[in-house]
């Protein structure tokens, strides 16, 4: 029996997945998680077999807790459940380690199918952004500026447009504050701007921000 444990921010998701997987013949649902720092609990009373981690989510979001996660189980096994079907997210999920990779619209039996693969060990990326991946050209100028980043450069960009505030990124990350803004201009450089402003309009040019949810700073 495959124990899968179902963490995204979004109740609606969490009931919809636990629900097409309840009938499943070997597979069991653990727990759901609406976070990552919720997971991480979880994971340490009762370790599940295999993660459904999205990536998007307050707090410390999915990617570091995958590296947590797995930190703290290495048997564990995660497949992320995104809505992003592009780069840099799936090379930095991989990265973070993952052995999945599943967008929220995929049918029931390619969750299924990633789920009873991640548990044996074998790497699974879903088939639209396989098919993304292999039409795109690899040439410098064709790729995302967000390529560039390493997963920590990414996951601060990421709470940065998410109008998260520097002390609250480095308590969340443990980090220090100065750590968090070495981190901020590290990344602005690499991607040629100068604010957060600019790497707000950035992330919704290249598709790794919904322009209707985005809070404005004052």
């Amino acid at each position: 029996m495959i124990r899968v444990l179902i963490v995204d921010d979004h109740r609606l998701v969490r009931v919809g997945i636990a629900r097409m997987l309840e009938d499943v013949r070997g597979i069991e649902v653990a727990g759901c998680a609406e976070s990552g720092e919720e997971a991480l609990e979880m994971i340490r009373q009762a370790p599940p077999d295999v993660v459904l981690m999205d990536i998007r989510m307050p707090g410390i979001g999915g990617m570091e807790a995958t590296r947590r996660a797995i930190r703290l189980d290495p048997d564990l096994k995660v497949v992320a459940t995104t809505v992003y079907d592009d780069e840099p997210f799936p090379g930095q999920m991989f990265e973070a380690g993952a052995t999945g990779y599943v967008t929220k619209d995929a049918d029931v039996r390619e969750l299924i199918s990633a789920i009873r693969k991640a548990q044996v060990g074998q790497r699974y990326l879903s088939s639209d952004v396989a098919q993304h991946m292999a039409l795109r050209s690899y040439e410098e100028q064709e790729r995302s500026p967000f390529a560039h980043l390493s997963g920590r450069e990414m996951q601060i960009a990421t709470m940065v447009v998410s109008c998260r505030k520097v002390q609250e990124i480095s308590e969340c990350l443990c980090l220090s504050p100065k750590t968090v803004n070495s981190y901020r201009y590290r990344i602005f450089e690499k991607l040629n701007i100068s604010s957060d402003v600019e790497l707000t309009l950035l992330a919704m040019k290249h598709g790794m921000l919904d322009p209707h949810t985005v809070v404005h700073h004052p």
